[in-house]
């Protein structure tokens, strides 16, 4: 479906900034029930997926990505309220594709420390530590990126 207001839509790089920027978004999946559930997570963009961690369990989350893995995840960010003018200003991004857990070791690791990167830089010591002791209790879950786009005013 094309976007509506061209007059926003933002290039890929523009987009990615925002996924950069950005802390947290909704992760959109699919129950077994056909019914949608967002959640909010962290994450972390690199080399074209999405890294998102989350505990060992089976929960919705979990349960949904096992039984379909397709999802949407939505980012916001630099919001400004115009009551004036009864508008918004933001950018957003939202991006489509396909999830799963990530089984490879090796790969697991390079999710958590994108995640550590990103959103404890300055922690990076103390983060590889709490990557060795918790990896065993973490589910590692990585979104391929099939589409993207990004809104905002210029």
């Amino acid at each position: 479906m094309e976007m509506r207001r061209k007059d926003r839509m933002l290039v890929e790089e523009e987009t990615i900034d925002i996924l950069n920027k950005s802390e947290y978004g909704i992760l959109s999946t699919i129950g077994i029930d056909n019914a949608p559930y967002g959640v909010p997570m962290n994450f972390a963009y690199e080399d074209g997926v999405i890294y998102f961690h989350c505990a060992k369990a089976i929960g919705y989350k979990v349960s949904n990505i096992i039984h379909n893995s397709n999802v949407c995840f939505t980012v916001v960010n630099d919001v400004c309220l115009q009551p004036k003018t009864f508008s918004t200003k933001y950018n957003s991004a939202i991006v489509f594709g396909k999830i799963s857990i990530v089984e490879d070791e090796q790969e697991k690791k390079k999710g958590l420390e994108a995640l550590i990167k990103k959103l404890s830089p300055e922690f990076i010591e103390s983060g590889m530590k709490y990557i060795d002791k918790s990896a065993d209790q973490t589910y590692v879950l990585k979104m391929e990126v099939t589409e993207m786009t990004g809104k905002g005013r210029k």
